[in-house]
């Protein structure tokens, strides 16, 4: 054979075993006639995990939307039951009138049931009467200026404290004006959370104290300084009259038992016992 044939011949294997090969598999053809229609339509793994994906996030989104919206409807509820008692309006609704009045007519019978059985209720803002009416129910009893009055000056003696104002603001109708007239009987502290507390105003605890003290009073820096500092300085400057004495236990007295005396037994001498029958003899 040609040599020129063999190399070229040589060289045609080389480059087709060079080239690579894939085979591909026939795909098994189900029949239609042995599987059934329930298989067949059934999802596969990855289509079932995708509809339980987006199924899950729609649904909570749905139940989140329904709740805002009842206790919104519960909201609008409770601040115009408490404008109402504010402005001196106190007589109870049926649900039909707050509805009617909040303009919420339009929410559903589950809503309504909630609102029946369950929130209002169970609202600390809010009372049922005895005919299944509600109203506002105030956290404090007092209604007018004499009743506000009244309860201060009973905090005062008790040593109950003060009063919030915001408290005042939701029982009192007409607060604003009442509090103003009472402006010389009440006194304002502010709390570090910005709140307003009422105290009364107790004209029998007034004291007149000498300016020259009130200067040294003013003069004397204690911000920082706790009571073991305090008591500190007031050793040092040889006072101890403002020492704690209460947590210190009173000294009892030491009780001595008495000495029980021990009973002596009488011993009788000797012959004693017998000395009416001795005798002497002489020598």
């Amino acid at each position: 054979m040609d040599p020129a044939l063999l190399r070229e011949r040589e060289l045609f294997q080389k480059r087709a075993f060079a080239v690579p090969v894939i085979e591909t598999k026939k795909r098994k053809e189900e029949s239609s006639s042995n599987a059934p229609d329930a298989k067949r339509m059934r999802p596969s793994g990855n289509e079932s995990m995708s509809s339980s994906m987006y199924s899950g996030p729609r649904s909570a989104s749905m139940s989140a939307a329904a709740s805002a919206f009842k206790f919104g409807v519960l909201t609008k509820i409770v601040k115009h039951l408490r404008q109402k008692f504010q402005d001196g309006e106190d007589s109870p609704l049926t649900m039909e009138e707050i509805l009617d009045e909040t303009n919420q007519l339009d929410v559903s019978g589950k809503t309504r049931q909630w609102l029946l059985a369950e929130a209002l209720p169970n609202n600390p803002k809010i009372e049922a009467t005895l005919d299944g009416k509600f109203q506002f129910k105030p956290p404090l009893r007092c209604r007018d200026k004499k009743s506000l009055l009244r309860l201060l000056k009973q905090h005062d003696l008790k040593g109950m404290g003060g009063i919030l104002r915001d408290d005042v603001v939701e029982s009192v109708p007409h607060a604003e004006r009442v509090l103003k007239t009472l402006d010389s009987e009440i006194v304002t502290i502010n709390r570090q959370d910005k709140k307003k507390v009422l105290f009364y105003n107790d004209r029998h605890a007034d004291l007149v104290v000498d300016e020259e003290f009130q200067k040294l009073w003013r003069a004397v820096a204690v911000d920082g300084i706790d009571d073991a500092k305090i008591e500190e300085y007031l050793d040092k400057q040889g006072i101890r009259s403002m020492s704690d004495q209460s947590s210190k236990k009173p000294v009892q007295p030491i009780q001595r038992r008495k000495a029980q005396r021990k009973k002596q037994i009488k011993k009788p001498k000797d012959n004693e016992h017998i000395a009416s029958d001795l005798k002497i003899y002489d020598d």
